[in-house]
């Protein structure tokens, strides 16, 4: 007796291989046949015209602290993600020295910082009870609803081991070996590997660079060799090139580190712009030379224009361009001042359209900035509106028409920058790319700046485009590319395909329906904090370990999910 029959679908297997119609009969959480299905079933459904395909696997995010209050990972899970690899960029919450409980506050604040999460959300939502990474790993176990896999943070290795020294010190060898043994003993309690950050963009809670930036490569290697003693581990790594064009000594680390580890290394994102076309060459030279060495790196990319907001009243990515972090980081009248000088805004334009403010540069086209939620009378009537009409109605340049406007509402104005890489170079150099045997589709961040960015809904937005937008790749290279290559990639264990005997992981949707809905701000985190949110359109089920989660873009209530852990539920990809 199957536990339920989906009848006459699409079915899209994962491989690659032509879509056929067929019956998939789930049984005990798997995939029990493929085919015309005659076994008596308890349940059944009618596909007819619906596309069924693998779960999707998102390999970045950051849903390390979000599944304790919200187990359904959303909105990941509506938009048909069923598996979540997180603990990425050299954060998780875990391990956590037993000794120190204010290590738990230093890292809620780490993670309010560089991640974009709500202190208050992170503070009520989460229990905070464990201390060892297998403690937190069981603190998940039963109560999620999407399969999740998590590195271990190489800040957190840190810090347990070094306490506040391990901002702005060096380890002793003796505390460098205790730092290769707590990675080893997360990784025999379940850790996919190591995650590691050497980006400057990425400081703590009290202004200052993350624990693993003072790393230097002989910690890393140490670290790297230490993941390739355990089976189906990996290795995710951040450095300063990652947002523009790596450097060679950058290049040079990351191999190293691959090789000595003899494990897949993944980087987070490519940004492919047609505008800067030596970027894609320049990056995929890493892979190019980790595979002579014996080694392995990997680009992750989105395959959409993510939607993301901006600021001059909160932290967002304006923070992060060379010059512009200490203008808004003062106190919000200090800052309107200072904003409205000509001369610092003429040096804050200067410093954002040199070549030191790599990737930034595509946020910096203020005329092409549309207003989002304004707050005073003098601003009613903007939203919706581009800066560089309203600039031309004022006579004023757009920066300056930009800045206008958001001091009338002291700094809290939305503001959407237009996407300066929409144009068709430069999704045909994405296609590309894409071929390339080393890119993989991902980066979503998902779990992290919710108040600023939703790449949750790639998924949907991306088979969307595929179908009946541009159609850069067909249907089934585009669930491929979702499924069964990120599977791969980190060694799962049966997912990744529509096949027998395979976990029964799997997303119907409708073909002529299939999107992502506009992002939306919401106030549903605790403490009733806000986020982007984004509706799934034409997803009619999503089914994880053969229990439906979603219905109709619905969560079910159920937590069929599983924390996966390497070794039992991950394969060694090896590079050697």
């Amino acid at each position: 007796m199957l536990d339920h029959v989906i009848k006459g679908a699409l079915v899209v297997d994962g491989t690659g291989a032509a879509a056929r119609t067929a019956d998939v009969g789930i049984r005990d959480g798997r995939i029990a046949a493929v085919g015309t299905v005659t076994e008596p079933a308890r349940t059944s459904e009618d596909a007819t015209g619906l596309v069924l395909a693998p779960g999707f696997v998102d390999p970045h995010t950051h849903y390390d602290a979000q599944l304790f209050w919200d187990p359904y990972a959303t909105p990941s899970l509506n938009h048909g993600v069923t598996t979540v690899a997180a603990g990425n960029c050299g954060f998780t919450l875990a391990p956590l020295h037993p000794d120190r409980p204010e290590d738990a506050d230093y890292t809620r604040r780490m993670m309010a910082r560089v991640e974009g999460m709500a202190l208050v959300a992170l503070e009520e939502g989460a229990p905070w009870t464990w201390h060892g990474f297998g403690e937190y790993l069981d603190a998940l176990e039963g109560r999620i609803a999407v399969n999740a896999g998590f590195m271990v943070g190489h800040c957190a290795l840190r810090r347990h081991v070094m306490g506040p020294d391990a901002v702005g010190g060096r380890p002793t060898p003796a505390q460098l070996d205790a730092m290769v043994a707590l990675l080893r003993d997360a990784m025999a309690a379940g850790a996919w590997g190591l995650s590691t950050t050497q980006s400057g963009t990425h400081a703590d809670g009290d202004g200052q660079p993350v624990a693993s930036r003072h790393a230097d490569p002989a910690e890393l290697l140490a670290l790297s060799r230490a993941v390739g003693e355990h089976e189906g581990t990996q290795i995710e790594a951040i450095v300063a090139g990652c947002l523009d064009q790596f450097s060679d000594a950058e290049i040079d680390l990351l191999v190293e580190m691959s090789a000595a580890a003899g494990r897949p290394l993944n980087w987070n994102v490519l940004t492919i712009d047609a505008a800067v076309p030596e970027r894609v060459p320049r990056q995929l030279l890493a892979s190019e030379r980790a595979r002579r060495a014996g080694g392995r790196i990997v680009a992750l990319t989105m395959p959409i224009l993510t939607p993301m907001n901006m600021s001059l009243g909160t932290f967002c990515a304006l923070n992060l361009i060379p010059g512009w972090g200490e203008t808004l980081a003062l106190p919000v009248p200090e800052r309107i001042e200072r904003l409205r000088d000509p001369e610092v805004r003429a040096e804050l334009l200067r410093r954002a359209q040199s070549k030191e403010a790599g990737v930034f540069r595509r946020l910096t086209n203020f005329a092409r900035y549309v207003i989002g939620d304004t707050y005073s009378t003098a601003n009613e009537g903007l939203t919706g509106r581009i800066v560089a009409d309203i600039a031309a109605e004022r006579g004023e340049d757009p920066f300056t028409c930009l800045v206008e406007i958001c001091a009338r509402d002291d700094l809290r104005t939305v503001l959407w920058p237009m996407p300066t890489d929409n144009d068709p170079a430069s999704w045909a150099l994405r296609a590309e790319t894409w071929r390339h045997e080393d890119v993989l589709l991902g980066g979503s961040d998902a779990g992290a700046h919710l108040d600023r960015m939703c790449g949750a809904p790639y998924t949907t937005r991306f088979l969307g485009d595929c179908l009946r937008g541009r159609k850069l790749v067909g249907l089934e290279q585009a669930v491929r590319m979702l499924t069964d290559d990120p599977a791969r990639l980190f060694g799962l264990r049966d997912r990744g395909r529509i096949q027998r005997g395979y976990h029964a992981d799997l997303v119907l949707f409708d073909p002529e329906r299939v999107e992502a809905g506009p992002a939306t701000l919401v106030h549903d985190l605790p403490g009733d904090s806000p986020r982007l949110d984004s509706r799934a359109l034409g997803v009619k089920a999503v089914w994880v370990n053969g229990v439906a989660a979603i219905r109709d873009d619905v969560v079910t209530g159920a937590v069929p999910g599983r924390v996966l852990r390497s070794g039992r539920d991950t394969a060694t990809v090896s590079t050697r």
